[in-house]
């Protein structure tokens, strides 16, 4: 009898997945149809979770990757106590809570939000990592399993392979992904693209492979089992399942395992939804129900859940009494608290590089943050996060005391691993690699935009100074597209991500403490691969390098009426500091000189202020070594940039600084040149 009314469950979730996709004429009905049977077991047997709490930082988290099988955990959270039936039926509507793809929300049992295939399961891999973490810090009554679901369009993304090798690496044997193979994809059958053998690069990697029949509730329970049992390795659960599972046409005939199942309704895609969901036992007059029998089964099923929960809070308050301080701690890590840092007590070289300087301060964190988790791309020596990394230890299977991840060369899956330690909780991730690399990170990056969170992404050798590596390492264009961001908002409305590029060692220490102290967006901060002039102080440069917290401030003025303002950032600050004496000793040019670490920033300042500091009416003139679109929207319409127009060359820093333009001299003929054409 229980066996029925487990296959009518899994049977209840397919009949919503198929209406869901079907009321709002848009959708991907057939893999969720095909993966109910794991995920109806799955959450009622295995997963351990709270029906009336989904933020309990105890919980087992499950991260869906093909963000396209939506209805098939929206249907399993709604039997779970998440979703209401009127929920689902305003699927993929506007200003529901059941967005074609899910987003993060924990209350309501999201654990990431999902779309671009690979990310999803190479975010399991971070919180696998946070829980392991944790572990190492608490002791094993903090112990829970990290789940995740991966299809066949999540394993060909090549993301896949930095996530595979990372996991199996670290022995991440707290890390269970199922992978939902019924060998159709979006245009055509999996034959038509790969006859790779899954099964053997998984284990090659170090994983327990399991290959079971993925719609036989028997074999996945067995699977599961294993899997939770298993001490050594990530699990991979190869699920052979049947895509469109229970479909008909409307002569009555099976239309499973057809490609156009996938993406479209069942209707559209040649099925009849009448005749599929009165096979699976539903009504097709009224098929947005929860089966009687279903609901009692997870009524019981929520009433466990809850009893479980209840008695692991109770072994975490006994814990709590024998343990206060670490406690605290706990309480402190999960409210994303970090103690008071005395940032002015950093001491950094006169005319540092910015990622020279952004060591120093990551060695003094590594002393003063217990939670922060670094990781960089093969490069820790190069970004300077082995100021961090001097102070702990890497990561090894079998050790997470440390609190440093040597992601190899894999840009894309150390930055979602980053969004997946955040995701989890009572974790500050950090990932560094060279700016221009960040292309390779850039979904991860909007992905952690759109989630609101705390990332901090460290960016080294930020332009053309790179130097004899050439082009191909040379940032030119991507400040462009991170400042992008800053102009998009976020689903609180704020600011998507802060992005900050410091001119001298003081700003970068400012950058810092801005990074850390903002909770609920990414920062990233864009460092200098050379040395860089410090902007001269007037009393206390740390002191004055605070103004940067309102995103720009005016770092150099000269006496009397200002005659025309220049703005950058980072190391061309100090090259319009330079340039602005020039213009005051050759001409009498009376210059304001204003360093903007985050137009996003600065913007959000009030009127008054930002006229202050860029004052309406005066010539405007902006030098950035990135696109002169940078600097646009501060110079204004008639103002003026000074910017690069084309790729880097291979060349020594300071020999491209002479041919490019970027010297106290040439800021002096622009300048003087632009203001006769402002004048005119």
């Amino acid at each position: 009898m229980k066996k029925e009314v487990i296959e009518k469950s899994a049977d209840n979730i397919r009949i919503l997945s198929a209406a869901m996709v079907e009321k709002a004429k848009s959708g991907h009905p057939g893999g969720a149809m095909g993966g109910a049977d794991f995920i109806n077991i799955l959450y009622s047997e295995f997963l351990n979770f709270d029906p009336g709490d989904g933020c309990w930082i105890n919980r087992d988290r499950f991260y869906l990757d093909p963000g396209h099988m939506s209805p098939m955990l929206y249907s399993v959270l709604t039997l779970s106590g998440f979703y209401s039936i009127e929920d689902l039926k305003n699927f993929r509507q506007w200003g529901s809570v059941t967005p074609g793809h899910p987003e993060a929300n924990h209350s309501r049992g999201i654990e990431n939000t999902s779309g671009p295939l690979g990310i999803g399961h190479t975010m399991a891999v971070g919180a696998a990592i946070a829980e392991r973490f944790l572990v190492a810090r608490f002791g094993d009554w903090m112990e829970h399993k990290i789940y995740t679901f991966i299809s066949d369009g999540g394993i060909q993304e090549e993301i896949s392979q930095g996530a595979g090798r990372i996991a199996g690496y670290l022995g991440l044997h707290n890390l269970i992904m199922f992978y939902d193979s019924n060998s159709i994809q979006l245009s055509t059958k999996t034959s038509a693209v790969t006859f790779e053998d899954t099964a053997a690069k998984y284990r090659a990697w170090n994983w327990n492979v399991i290959t079971i029949n993925g719609n036989n509730q028997d074999e996945i329970r067995d699977a599961l089992s294993e899997a939770v049992n298993e001490k050594e390795r990530p699990t991979l659960i190869i699920g052979q399942t049947v895509m469109g599972k229970g479909a008909l046409t409307e002569e009555g005939n099976s239309f499973e395992n057809q490609t156009s199942t996938h993406g479209m309704p069942l209707t559209n895609a040649g099925a009849s939804v009448e005749k599929t969901i009165k096979n699976l036992g539903g009504d097709p007059e009224n098929p947005f129900v929860i089966i009687d029998e279903v609901q009692k089964y997870w009524d019981d099923i929520k009433r466990t859940k809850t009893e479980f929960a209840g008695k692991k809070r109770k072994e975490q308050q006994e814990w709590e009494i024998k343990n206060p301080v670490l406690a605290k701690k706990l309480s402190d890590f999960f409210s994303r608290n970090i103690p008071e840092l005395n940032f002015k007590s950093i001491e950094q070289k006169a005319g540092n590089s910015t990622r020279g300087a952004s060591g120093n301060v990551l060695s003094y964190m590594a002393d003063h943050i217990e939670n922060m988790i670094v990781a960089s791309a093969d490069l820790s020596n190069s970004d300077k996060t082995e100021g961090f990394l001097k102070k702990t230890k890497q990561f090894v299977k079998g050790d997470f005391t440390g609190a440093f991840l040597q992601a190899g060369v894999s840009e894309l899956t150390m930055a979602a691993i980053a969004n997946g330690m955040a995701l989890h909780g009572g974790i500050i991730p950090a990932c560094a690699t060279f700016f221009v690399f960040s292309d390779y990170m850039k979904p991860a990056i909007r992905l952690a935009a759109l989630m609101e969170l705390p990332v901090k992404f460290i960016w080294t050798h930020d332009a053309f100074r790179v130097g004899e590596d050439g082009p191909t390492h040379q940032p030119v264009e991507q400040e462009a597209q991170i400042r992008l961001l800053e102009q998009l908002r976020n689903p609180s409305g704020n600011r998507s991500i802060l992005a900050l590029r410091p001119a001298d060692s003081a700003e970068t220490t400012v950058a810092w403490k801005m990074a850390m102290e903002n909770k609920n967006s990414p920062t990233g901060l864009i460092l200098s691969r050379q040395n860089v002039p410090d902007v001269p102080e007037l009393k206390d440069r740390y002191e004055e390098a605070l103004q940067s917290e309102k995103g720009g401030y005016i770092v150099y003025k000269d006496q009397g009426k200002i005659d025309v303002v220049l703005v950058g950032n980072g190391s061309e600050v100090s090259t319009l500091v330079e340039g602005a004496r020039l213009l005051k000793e050759k001409n009498g040019i009376n210059v304001q000189v204003v360093s903007v670490i985050s137009e996003g920033l600065f913007r959000e300042q009030t009127i008054e202020y930002q006229n202050q500091i860029i004052p309406e009416g005066l010539p405007v003139f902006g030098l950035t070594a990135g696109l002169p679109l940078t600097l646009k929207g501060l110079v204004g319409a008639k103002g003026k940039v000074y910017g690069m127009n084309s790729f880097g060359f291979s060349a020594p820093a300071k020999i491209l600084d002479e041919k490019l333009g970027y010297t106290a001299e040439n800021v002096y003929l622009q300048v003087t040149g632009y203001l006769k054409e402002f004048s005119s």
